[in-house]
């Protein structure tokens, strides 16, 4: 007789394939700024990376890991202007379930109670999208 063992209880904060998709913010500050005015407008940049971890926890240290080392002290912008980029942090970290390989699902945002015109105005032309624009 087999015993019965509880199935294992599935946990929507870790990943079950190990990967997890980090996303953080770098923007750029120009010298000469006021930096103590935090209203100012910068350019700033969201990117996602995916980081190979078993737990949440490691996948948020080696996401830090990752992109802590990315500021750069020392730049200057097309029109000779110069200053440096700024890590900020992580904006989200979320487990990934599917394996990786062609078509898989790396994350998802649950969009509640848009109006289906809205839902229609997010779609973009190919055209459109950041992979076709110069």
């Amino acid at each position: 007789m087999k015993s019965a063992r509880p199935a294992k209880k599935w946990d929507r904060n870790r990943s079950p394939v190990g990967w997890y998709v980090a996303t953080y913010i770098e923007r750029f500050e120009f010298e000469g700024e006021d930096k103590k005015n935090p209203r100012r407008r910068c350019r700033a940049w969201e990117s996602m990376i995916l980081v190979k971890a078993s737990t949440p926890e490691r996948a948020y240290r080696r996401a830090l890991r990752h992109v802590a080392g990315s500021e750069d002290p020392s730049w200057t912008n097309g029109r000779g202007e110069r200053g440096r980029l700024i890590f900020e942090g992580l904006t989200e970290l979320v487990p990934v379930y599917d394996p990786l390989e062609d078509g898989s699902e790396i994350c998802w945002t649950d969009h509640q109670n848009f109006s289906v015109q809205r839902i229609k105005g997010m779609i973009k032309k190919k055209e459109e999208l950041s992979v076709f624009r110069p």
